[in-house]
């Protein structure tokens, strides 16, 4: 699974240069809550299944791929391991040829491009991640931030891709690789999104800073968060149940055929990781808080690759309207309409192959683009 929509605080907004320091940009005031956004409490209840990330495991191993279809092979023990920060970090490689960087969305894992990576790696060299907190990564007890994994895949790609690369996200893995995209534009030749997470501002101002009493800061503060604990550690436990989780599957799969065993149990065994509970915690209530302090304009502004939108037209959490809306903004970039929910390549693989094929074929040279200077 994987979020769509974020709660809208009016924060600052800051991004990394390619350097890995972050440059300041305007603050922004998000617009109010419309039918796409969700709550922290429905996200957690509804999108935040797998906070804690996502493997598989080989009790689903004989599950039926699709017909016709190759999916990436079951591996229980994970496939390739990178040190990150003290961290391990899971990865998967395969083909040969322009290097093609597939992120994942929140709670999912390499193993959600099960029907892309074979197919894409005919042609390419295709590596997935698993972001750090999710899937066979480490689930790391640190402050989460977007700007973690923006750092994480720029490290990535730099130690292990070592050459130009096309990014390709779904939901929160979308707005990861667009931040990694003007972090890093002397590597990054192209980026593709798949019903990409991230907000649209609707105008920016400076936030205003408002001192704490000392009744917040030493009663209320500490009282909020020992409330947050108890409830969040109830909704843990519900969303990684199996039978929570497929139903959460099902309302974002138009056609919940691909919502079978092998998916909800890969989902489901992570969270029996020591720290999971205290990483889907962390993520609730500070990374979910502070996510719309980075938005699409104050990126795309800055990006200068061609863009490709893959867009499930049926996702109930991130429909149309949002990538007809970047494609206005940002000239250069090209979209496909898939009737799909919020995870069109699992759901349609063959259709978001096909797009991405088509569009590699034309749009995506072996050179990067330019370096564009970051706005500071």
């Amino acid at each position: 699974m994987s979020a769509a929509c974020a709660v809208t605080p009016s924060v600052r907004t800051e991004l990394f240069s390619s350097t890995s320091k972050r440059s300041i940009f305007p603050a922004q005031i998000c617009r109010p809550r419309n039918k796409c956004e969700i709550s922290r409490r429905e996200f957690a209840i509804r999108g935040g299944i797998v906070a804690s990330g996502v493997s598989v495991m080989g009790t689903s191993s004989a599950s039926q791929s699709l017909p016709g279809s190759e999916r990436l092979a079951f591996k229980p023990e994970g496939y390739n391991f990178w040190e990150w920060r003290g961290h391990k970090i899971h990865y998967v490689v395969q083909g040969e040829g322009l290097p093609l960087v597939l992120i994942h969305g929140f709670g999912a894992s390499v193993f959600h491009w099960r029907y892309n990576i074979p197919e894409l790696a005919k042609k390419y060299k295709v590596y997935a991640l698993d972001l750090l907190g999710f899937g066979w990564s480490d689930k790391a007890l640190i402050d989460y931030d977007a700007m973690v994994w923006t750092d994480q895949v720029i490290d990535f790609m730099k130690e292990i891709v070592k050459e130009p690369a096309v990014v390709v996200g779904n939901s929160l893995g979308g707005f990861t690789a667009l931040t990694v995209a003007v972090g890093l534009p002397e590597q990054v030749t192209g980026v593709a999104l798949l019903n990409s997470a991230g907000q649209f501002a609707s105008e920016s101002r400076k936030r205003e800073e408002v001192d704490e009493s000392v009744i917040t800061k030493f009663i209320v503060k500490p009282f909020k968060e020992i409330f947050q604990r108890v409830v969040l550690g109830f909704l843990f436990w519900q969303a990684k149940q199996p039978s929570r989780i497929e139903s959460v599957l099902k309302s974002v799969y138009i056609d919940s055929t691909n919502v079978d065993d092998y998916l909800v149990e890969s989902i489901s065994k992570p969270a029996t990781d020591p720290n999971a509970g205290e990483v889907y915690y962390r993520l609730m209530t500070r990374f979910l808080t502070n996510q719309s302090k980075y938005t699409l304009d104050s990126v795309l502004s800055q990006m200068t690759c061609p863009l490709l939108l893959v867009w499930g037209d049926l996702d109930p959490w991130v429909g149309p309207t949002k990538a007809e809306k970047i494609k206005a903004y940002y000239s250069n970039s090209s979209l496909v309409h898939l009737q799909a929910g919020h995870c069109p390549h699992d759901e349609v693989p063959e259709a978001v192959n096909k797009a991405l094929l088509d569009w590699l074929s034309i749009n995506v040279a072996s050179k990067p683009s330019s370096p564009k200077a970051l706005e500071i």
